[in-house]
């Protein structure tokens, strides 16, 4: 999955695909690169300046038309607003990636509606709110617990199985050493059921590990790539979509052979 930010202010890029060229410049270069399908976003997930739900609308929706006139690939809307997803899904848009674990009461009912797949993402607080010295008891079974749980949210309004995707929810309330333990032991997300999804692509964790900026952290991602594969991870959301393929294509191998 290639990540696309029309923010201004991504902790990775900073907003240069926020001005819509570049954006359909980064959708070219990441569909050439071998992205399976394209995941759009127009608020950070992080702390910074408010972001009203006409605004990230602006953001989002004529990207969503653009991308799907330009590409014959599916697409993602990473949002938590029900509102803003329902929206995506009739411009095109064909998976609900919300990292509030479905927050928005009408969340799940809108993408069961539209007949769209979903990401249930753990986060400890919400999106957007500060979390620096997050405690948990045994975070690995918080976490397993939490996204059994909104699965089988997910299941009772009508969602398949097949189409409920997992997420631990990297550095989402978590501090670097906890984000590494939930890394290590992905294996036990993938025991749920559930295609599971992995959101490590130049994250503060391996960045803080190989102690580079996130500008430097391309074979930290790799690393956690391969790892996340070997251990049961079945989508990659990238920045670098050449380099993910070439990751997942090489452990696709290793894991077939005979």
């Amino acid at each position: 999955m290639g990540i696309l930010n029309r923010t201004p202010d991504s902790f990775y890029d900073r907003g240069a695909y926020y001005d819509f060229d570049d954006f359909l410049r980064k959708a070219d270069q990441l569909v050439a690169d071998g992205a399976d399908l394209l995941d759009v976003g127009g608020v950070k997930a992080g702390p910074g300046d408010e972001v009203s739900e006409a605004e990230e609308l602006e953001r989002v929706v004529p990207a969503v038309v653009a991308l799907r006139d330009r590409f014959d690939v599916p697409l993602s809307v990473d949002t938590w607003r029900a509102s803003v997803a329902e929206a995506c899904f009739a411009a095109g848009a064909v998976v609900g990636n919300d990292i509030s674990g479905f927050a928005d009461p009408r969340y799940l009912e809108v993408c069961a509606t539209a007949g769209a797949s979903v990401v249930a993402t753990h986060i400890r607080l919400a999106p957007r709110v500060p979390d620096p010295e997050p405690v948990y008891d045994d975070v690995v079974t918080t976490v397993c617990d939490f996204l059994a749980d909104r699965a089988a949210a997910a299941e009772r309004v009508g969602i398949p199985a097949e189409r409920i995707m997992v997420d631990a929810g990297l550095d989402l309330g978590k501090t670097e050493p906890q984000s590494v333990v939930l890394l290590r032991h992905s294996d036990r997300l993938a025991a749920l059921g559930y295609p599971v999804f992995l959101s490590a692509s130049n994250k503060r964790f391996l960045w803080k590990l190989l102690d580079v900026t996130a500008d430097e952290a391309a074979r930290g991602t790799d690393a956690a790539h391969a790892l996340g594969i070997g251990l049961g991870c079945r989508v990659l959301r990238c920045h670098d979509a050449r380099a993910g393929r070439r990751v997942a294509d090489v452990m696709a191998a290793v894991l077939s052979a005979t």
